[in-house]
Order: structure tokens, then C-alpha cells, then sequence
């Protein structure tokens, strides 16, 4: 059975007409999905019950279960999804008192950046999530919301590095935005990455209207290869000429976020070099005070610093905003988020060992451990995710943004209303 969530547009559209069905009819389920993720086949009452039984044999609209859902006192909750290869991942629903509805959500399973402060590079990474995987945990976050509330954000911000995954991510954003999908804006969607330049040049080129958001931590090369190593094949001035470019060819403002820890890189002399290092430059800084990791030695700044930190930064002509910390009594603020539980793997692991032994098996290796890098390679990829496979390609962006005959061919038989019967 496959996931339906990876199929784009005309992939399904090519299985209905394989089926001997007309196009629209991608339009009629898809309606269903993206409006009530929650529904079954069996519920979409304007489809035929020969198309409902075939969609039923042939694919799941959610192919991760829920393993853990939390809920904060500010509104935040965060899911810990399985996925079918029995992985982990996590994803955070974030309400503000303006009404926003935000969903923060990642694009690997574990990352390879490996943070000194962050507690997704902890475990090491696994493999990057599918497409679908990724527009799944909009979805699931969706579920979550009350029937007045809508979704109205999107920030990538989760487990992993966004652009070394970039095609999956970009498919799965292209059917978030879409006016025949989720519909939310793309001047509403944030991506967060360490800085890889061939990937930023990238995104510029496509230019997506999504804004772009630069992980810096550090004001020099030193600080930084500490606190971020992925820095050490880099480097700071590769990815602000790459920032430069981007914002060149899409006029958007980059953010440049800065976690700030306590006498490490939170003292007047950070900010100082810090303001050297973005003058001239048409940027903005959020500060974002650290959150706890258990086990990590960091830790939070004081409030009197912080402050001092933004106002030196915004004495020096250098645009700031201080992040309001949500979501860290349930370990969902920044950097929390993980794909090793120890209380939910070993459920697991338990569970694997009596199928194993049921059937006669040896238990299988851990899934836990991370593929083989190919160190020869300098690709942004390969660098972040230990896959090779997941450099952008034409055809796979294509492949997610061929939908213009779709709403032709929707004016047909557009979607019914739930009232609307169709028995055959």
C-alpha cells in the first residue's frame, strides 16, 4: 500500500486514468484530504464507491502513527510520529494571541549539522523524510486544530537541514501553498537552514516567495566551527555572499537567527562583531534565547543580557527582535526537538524482538544508526544528510508543480459538498 501523500498531482491523476477514470477526480479527493485529513475513503460521499474501494487497496492518506502528543499551558502541542520504517520524528503546533496558527515542521529523521546546543543532531540522522512525509505532519498538526481555527504558518524549523533535502521539501510546500491544496500563503512560509550556499543559490533561482532564515550563532569562523561544525566546511563569509545573492534576486530580507548562549556568545563583544559583520546589509537578527537540553552544558542566558545584546545590535543600526520562548515545558521550543526517546524506542525495540523471534528471526540491526558519509564529496547534500540522492533536480520540482490543467479539469466536476451522495 502506498502513501498517497507522495503521489504529486499528475501522478495521481495518471493512476485514475489507469483506472479508467477521468482526471477531476484527483481534484474530488484531494478536496476531502486537505479539508478533513482525518476522513476515511469510505467517507468521501461525492466519489464512487468502485473509486472509494480502489483508493482503499491502493493507499493511506497518513502513513506515520501518532507515538506521543503533548500539550503545553501556552497553547503549543507536539507530536511524535512513527514512521513505517519505525523511525521517529517530531513536529510542533504553535498558537500566538493574535489568532496565528503556526506549524513547525522537519525534513529529517535526526540531522547532520550537529549543533553543539540542539538536541536533533544528538542521535545522528538517519535518512531524509519523503515529500509526503513532510506535508503528512502539516496534516497531522492540522487534526489538532478546533473547528474555528486555521492554519496560517508555516515555519521549517524542525529536525534536520531544509536544503539538503530541498526537492522533497519544496514538493511538499508547493501542495501546502497551492490554492488546490492547503492554500496557505507562501509569504507565510519560513525556511530555516545552517547556511549552504549552494542550496540558498538554489532557492533564489526557483524563488519561491518563501522567506529565508540563516542559523548564524557565531559572529567569526572560531566561535562558530565550536558551535556549529558544519561550519568548518563552509565558513561564514561563503554563506553571507550567498545570502547576499539571494537577496539580490528576490529582494526578500534574510533573517539571521542567533541562539544565544549563556558567557559564550551572548557578551557585548559578540554583538559588536556581529553588527560589523551584517553592516550595510538589508537583515534582520532574532535573538533567540536558549532552551535547555538535558544533558548539554549550556545555559540560559540572563534577561539583563539579552536585552543588552539587542540594544547594542540595534544601536549599531542592525535590525533585532528578541523570540518569544513557546512550547519549552513540553521540550517543543527551538532545538528541542529529537528523534530518540528513550521510553518510546525501547517499546519499540521490544516489540521488533518478539516479531523477530515469532517468526523464527534473528532481531534485525538498529535502525537508529546513521548511514556511511561519502566524505570525498563537498555537495550540500552529502555534507548535511549522508544521502547523495537528494540533490535538487528539475525533473522532481517539475514533477510537484505540474498541476495547471487541474483546476480546468476541477471546473468540470468540482468537489461536492459533504451532503451530496454519489452511490456508484
Amino acid at each position: 500500500m502506498e502513501h498517497l501523500l507522495d503521489y504529486s498531482w499528475k501522478q495521481f491523476r495518471d493512476w485514475f486514468v489507469s483506472k479508467g477514470q477521468p482526471g477531476y477526480r484527483v481534484a474530488q479527493v484531494l478536496h476531502w484530504v486537505y479539508e478533513s485529513p482525518k476522513i476515511s475513503f469510505d467517507e468521501m460521499s461525492d466519489v464512487p464507491k468502485v473509486v472509494r474501494r480502489e483508493l482503499k487497496k491502493s493507499f493511506k492518506i497518513f502513513s506515520m502513527q501518532v507515538a506521543s502528543h503533548r500539550k503545553g499551558s501556552d497553547g503549543t502541542e507536539k507530536l511524535l510520529l512513527r514512521t513505517q520504517d519505525g523511525e521517529f520524528v517530531e513536529c510542533v503546533l504553535l498558537r500566538d494571541d493574535k489568532g496565528n496558527r503556526t506549524v513547525c515542521i522537519s525534513t529529517q529523521i535526526g540531522c547532520g549539522v550537529g549543533c553543539a546546543f540542539c538536541a536533533s543532531g544528538l542521535d545522528g540522522i538517519v535518512r531524509n523524510l519523503t515529500s509526503g512525509e513532510i506535508l503528512e505532519q502539516i496534516l497531522q498538526l492540522k487534526c489538532l486544530l478546533q473547528p474555528e481555527e486555521r492554519l496560517s504558518h508555516i515555519v521549517v524549523m524542525g529536525m534536520g537541514e531544509p536544503l539538503a533535502n530541498l526537492g522533497r521539501l519544496l514538493g511538499a510546500l508547493h501542495r501546502a501553498t497551492h490554492k488546490d491544496g492547503l492554500g496557505i500563503s507562501a509569504r507565510h512560509v519560513t525556511i530555516s537552514t545552517v547556511g549552504l550556499p549552494n542550496g540558498i543559490r538554489r532557492l533564489a533561482e526557483l524563488n519561491p516567495q518563501y522567506h529565508l532564515a540563516v542559523s548564524l550563532h557565531a559572529p567569526n569562523d572560531e566561535l562558530r566551527n565550536r558551535l556549529v561544525p558544519a561550519n568548518r566546511r563552509i565558513g561564514i563569509q561563503a554563506i553571507l555572499q550567498a545570502a547576499d545573492d539571494y537577496f539580490a534576486k528576490t529582494g526578500r530580507r534574510v533573517t539571521y537567527e542567533y541562539v544565544l548562549l549563556r558567557n559564550v556568545n551572548d557578551r557585548p563583544e559578540h554583538a559588536q562583531e556581529l553588527a560589523e559583520l551584517l553592516r550595510g546589509r538589508n537583515a534582520l537578527v532574532n535573538l533567540i534565547p536558549y532552551n535547555p537540553v538535558q544533558g548539554l552544558p549550556y545555559e540560559v542566558p540572563d534577561r539583563r543580557d539579552v536585552g543588552r545584546f539587542a540594544d547594542i545590535l540595534s544601536r549599531m543600526g542592525i535590525q533585532v527582535t528578541i523570540r518569544y520562548r513557546k512550547g519549552s515545558e513540553i521540550e517543543a521550543a527551538c532545538g528541542q526537538l529529537r528523534r530518540v526517546h528513550p521510553e518510546i524506542v525501547s517499546k519499540s525495540k521490544k516489540k521488533k524482538k518478539k516479531k523477530s523471534a515469532a517468526a523464527g528471526q534473528e532481531p534485525t540491526g538498529s535502525s537508529e544508526s546513521s548511514p556511511t558519509s561519502d566524505n570525498t564529496s563537498t555537495s550540500d547534500s552529502v555534507i548535511i544528510s549522508n544521502d547523495a540522492t537528494v540533490a535538487i533536480s528539475d525533473h522532481e520540482l517539475q514533477m510537484y508543480e505540474a498541476t495547471e490543467d487541474l483546476p480546468a479539469e476541477a471546473e468540470q466536476a468540482a468537489p461536492a459538498k459533504p451532503s451530496d451522495q454519489v452511490s456508484e
